[in-house]
């Protein structure tokens, strides 16, 4: 394997594990208003099974952009300049989840409480639909022209594949994120959660299936079949298991079929990272994307390094907080009262 062909692979499962960990966060935060209607309590035991992990799951996608842009300089600067709105707006939406779930509860006070559920809801919700949209246009290909520069209106990027991408997106990261909640929360909440998870198996699975035909018969090739086949057996797996009251299979099977969907897109993008729908002749390649042969070296060295022990201390991150939580886990708020935080 050449540097660039181990690097867009980097790339790939780099993007796939930001989909399939911070898929779910993304999913509980959708789903926080639904499941957390009855009571404050239980909207932070749904905001509280994600606590210990949601800031390192983003790392993913930070560790993703930096070696996008370090890899293939030519493949982040075109597709920044070509979806330039969408992502500032992606980037917006993400900071407002942050400070969302960093500063909900520094103030006691309903009001204050609930603009903050307002923004995890958007900084949920936007990305969700918004990866989807991007990635489903990556595949597909833009107005590139012959000095990689795009040349094409917002309004070519949301054709009815691209639009068909964040329904699916959107859809499977709110079920993988009801099935990490049953797997994760005890008593009334549970019951909640693997209800609306069941309600959303017929919608997510015609999504799934629509937008993963589309994608291989438009653009795969004959091994990404396989891949097709992954995310089906997922998500049937995933919702036998759920019917069955195995949560932990239930969301092995989800968090399948977001990692099948993920290497799907990037198997049928192989070997061009942005495809040109002007002339095939203006394509951004692994080849002509790329850095420097000396550059890509020095980064598989860093790779190799880090990258051991950065999944290492995730996962055992994962271990220490892999118990369930429910109401009666949660005690009464601690917070700064509406009167002291005027004054100050």
């Amino acid at each position: 394997m050449e540097l660039q062909e181990f690097w867009f692979v980097l790339i790939g499962v780099l993007f796939t594990g930001y989909f399939v960990l911070e898929g779910f966060d993304f999913g509980v935060g959708m789903l926080m208003p639904i499941l957390g209607k009855a009571s404050d309590t239980r909207r932070r035991v749904v905001l509280n099974t994600i606590g210990p992990v949601w800031d390192g799951n983003e790392v993913w996608l930070i560790t993703a952009g930096g070696a996008l842009f370090a890899a293939f300089p030519e493949w982040y600067a075109s597709m920044f300049s070509g979806f330039y709105f969408a992502l500032l707006l992606l980037l917006v939406a993400l900071i407002l989840r942050v400070c969302a779930i960093e500063y909900r509860g520094k103030i006691d006070d309903p009001r204050w409480r609930a603009r903050c559920d307002l923004g995890i809801g958007i900084g949920s919700w936007v990305p969700a639909l918004a990866w989807g949209w991007v990635f489903a246009n990556i595949v597909r290909g833009v107005p590139l022209d012959a000095d990689k520069q795009f040349t094409g209106a917002v309004a070519e990027l949301f054709g009815p594949y691209a639009l068909l991408g964040a329904a699916t997106t959107g859809l499977l990261f709110a079920l993988h994120g009801a099935v990490f909640l049953s797997l994760k929360t005890a008593g009334e909440v549970r019951a909640d959660a693997v209800r609306i998870a069941r309600w959303l198996l017929v919608p997510t699975a015609a999504a799934v299936g629509g937008f993963g035909l589309w994608t291989q018969l438009a653009y795969g090739t004959g091994w990404t079949w396989i891949l097709v086949g992954l995310a089906v057996f997922g998500l049937l797996g995933g919702a036998a298991a759920l019917f069955a009251g195995r949560d932990g299979w239930a969301f092995a099977g989800t968090a399948l079929t977001v990692l099948a969907a993920s290497a799907l897109l990037f198997g049928a993008l192989f070997p061009d990272v942005l495809p040109s729908t002007i002339d095939p002749a203006f394509n951004l390649t692994i080849d002509n994307a790329s850095s420097t042969p000396y550059t890509l070296k020095v980064m598989s060295w860093a790779a190799l390094l880090v990258t051991p022990v950065v999944l290492g201390y995730q996962a055992w991150t994962y271990w220490v907080f892999r118990k369930r939580i429910s109401v009666e886990h949660i005690p009464p708020g601690i917070g700064l009262s509406p009167r002291v935080a005027t004054e100050e």
